[in-house]
């Protein structure tokens, strides 16, 4: 039903030219601040935009988003320690 995504995080060296990013993927944020860019692109063909990506002259550095390899889905095992630190 959805497509597989990834993440990835852009240094920039120029804000303004960072908005052509989208041609790419899903511009999600840009960060005028801290000049950086988090896109989103389809999984399958990830690597060969990020190959297009790195060769544009104002990208900086690439990361790659781990957040969806993380857990999400937490469980309580233990015993419930809030009533011990009550008034």
């Amino acid at each position: 039903m959805f497509a597989e995504r990834t993440g990835y995080i852009v240094w920039v060296s120029d804000v303004k030219a960072a908005r052509n990013l989208e041609k790419y993927g899903t511009l999600h944020y840009v960060s005028r601040k801290m000049h950086y860019a988090v896109m989103y692109v389809n999984a399958e063909r990830a690597e060969e935009v990020m190959k297009t990506v790195r060769r544009l002259s104002y990208v900086r550095k690439i990361e790659r988003s781990y957040r969806n390899e993380l857990k999400t889905e937490y469980t309580s095992n233990g015993p419930d320690k809030t009533r011990y630190y009550g008034l």
